[in-house]
């Protein structure tokens, strides 16, 4: 690497990573999913169809929820955003 600092997210060559979805807005979106197929997986269990449709509802309610968070600034390189360090 070269002696210059790096910013986050960028690389030495000047190419972006995704940020790896560690962001607030990431990880709101990917526990409501979480929950939403667990009670859909023990529903579909339970032959409960009504809650099974209601559970996949949830996870598209999810990344809807990710994606207005990221709108607001919770996203990788959002406004309302800061890297923690490793």
């Amino acid at each position: 690497m070269s002696s210059q600092s790096v910013e986050h997210g960028s690389t030495e060559h000047g190419s972006t990573e995704p940020g790896h979805g560690h962001s607030p807005a990431a990880w709101t979106a990917v526990i409501i999913m979480l929950v939403a197929f667990t009670i859909g997986a023990i529903a579909f269990f339970y032959d409960a169809p009504i809650i099974v449709w209601a559970a996949a509802g949830l996870a598209i309610i999810g990344l809807i929820v990710g994606g207005i968070m990221k709108r607001i600034g919770y996203g990788v390189g959002g406004s309302k955003y800061t890297p923690k360090g490793h």
